[in-house]
């Protein structure tokens, strides 16, 4: 063996492997861990989600039960005193620095495990290898890659290691529920980074998955991409996977007219992108116009405060409470458009009425907004009326 190890790449094949081996370990933890083991928005088969543990052994140490576990309590008390890491409640240099030491923690506490970690594999080589020897693996990988590149591949070992705790512990669970869009307006603080999830596998789409949690595809978008379902899509070519579960999708029928029963659950069943239309078609386009009419101190007053018109409640803190009550007790247009949005909400959130109380109630939110002289309501109130459960052509 030479001083290289038993191969000597250049420079740029250096970067290459390095790129490939973390890729892996990306596609392990987003297809695996997340979309498979925590959420079961698709089945793997047993090879390839063996492969996938057997990888996450090697380079990240990291224990199915343990990570699914952690994920769930996650999202069961998402920007809550229980949030594992939420940088809405710890500092956000404390989830980007410390999120490996948050997830450790955690990993910790049985209670966590013994209630979120239901369907974990529980096998002799779980038991008597991955989660008795953790640190095996990654000493292990290590020796590989000295024996394979020299003293270049402690280097590699060494990002492979760093890979998983700052862009999964550190940038997801941190910058994602701090900074970046929102495509929906979902009662947390998540956030896609980028419309272009390549990096860390699709990740980076934060919010669209806790819009749609189960969903194996995090993409929503046409501008968007997903790494992590473009692999998935692969390996169920190569009948290595079987998806459960996508976002749902609105289906309408133009020559429909009325609010019926269909309309209510097709409205229900797509009723964050309902939400997301609202804010497209009639929040925006009004808020513009209202903006241009303004004066120029109330106009810098829209700017700052236009957005609570779509916030989240939840999301409002006391401050931005008191600038929407002065936004929309000074303009009643906006004031018109906001209530009519939280009517809208309302009407699906009604979980003690029936389905006939909840139709009377979306047809008489129509007849408001047909009525309301506004535009951009009525035009989305015609909309409304074409959602359906079947095909147009069906």
């Amino acid at each position: 063996m030479s001083l290289n190890g038993l191969f000597s790449p250049s420079a740029w094949q250096v970067v290459l492997i390095t790129l490939v081996l973390t890729h892996i370990t990306i596609v392990s933890v987003t297809v695996y861990l997340h979309r498979h083991s925590a959420h079961r928005a698709l089945d793997l088969h047993p090879a390839l989600a063996h492969f996938f543990r057997f990888w996450l052994w090697l380079t990240t140490a990291t224990n199915t039960k343990q990570w699914t576990s952690i994920h769930r309590k996650h999202h069961a008390f998402c920007e809550t005193e229980n949030d594992p890491h939420s940088p809405v409640i710890y500092d956000i240099s404390k989830v980007l620095c410390e999120g490996a030491e948050l997830y450790q923690a955690e990993a910790r506490n049985q209670e966590t495990l013994d209630r979120f970690g239901a369907g974990t594999p529980d096998d002799w080589i779980e038991r008597n290898l991955y989660s008795r020897f953790p640190n095996l693996g990654i000493a292990l990988m290590g020796a590989i890659n000295l024996i394979c590149f020299g003293a270049i591949g402690i280097t590699i070992w060494a990002i492979q290691m760093i890979w998983i705790p700052l862009f999964a512990a550190g940038v997801i669970n941190g910058i994602g529920h701090y900074w970046g869009y929102r495509n929906f307006e979902c009662r947390d603080a998540s956030r896609n980074i980028v419309p272009w999830g390549i990096l860390i596998g699709g990740e980076e789409l934060h919010n669209n998955h806790h819009t749609y949690p189960n969903s194996a595809k995090l993409s929503v978008r046409r501008f968007e991409f997903d790494m992590g379902w473009a692999w998935i899509r692969l390996f169920e070519t190569l009948r290595l996977a079987k998806v459960n579960k996508v976002p749902p999708r609105p289906v309408f029928a133009e020559d429909k007219a009325s609010i019926d029963i269909d309309t209510l659950r097709a409205l229900m069943q797509n009723r964050f992108q309902v939400m997301a239309r609202y804010r497209r078609e009639v929040i925006a386009p009004v808020f513009r116009e209202e903006k241009a009419r303004a004066s120029e101190a109330t106009s810098a007053f829209l700017r700052r405060a236009g957005a609570l018109l779509h916030r989240e409640e939840s999301l409002i803190s006391e401050r931005g409470r008191e600038n929407l009550s002065k936004l929309v007790s000074e303009n009643e247009t906006l004031a018109a458009i906001y209530q009519h949005r939280l009517r809208l909400q309302a009407i699906w959130s009604r979980t003690s009425a029936n389905s006939q109380e909840m139709v009377e109630a979306l047809c008489e939110w129509c007849r408001e907004a047909e009525a309301s002289g506004i535009r951009a309501l009525q035009e989305f109130s015609a909309q409304l009326k074409s959602y359906t459960l079947q095909p147009a052509t069906a």
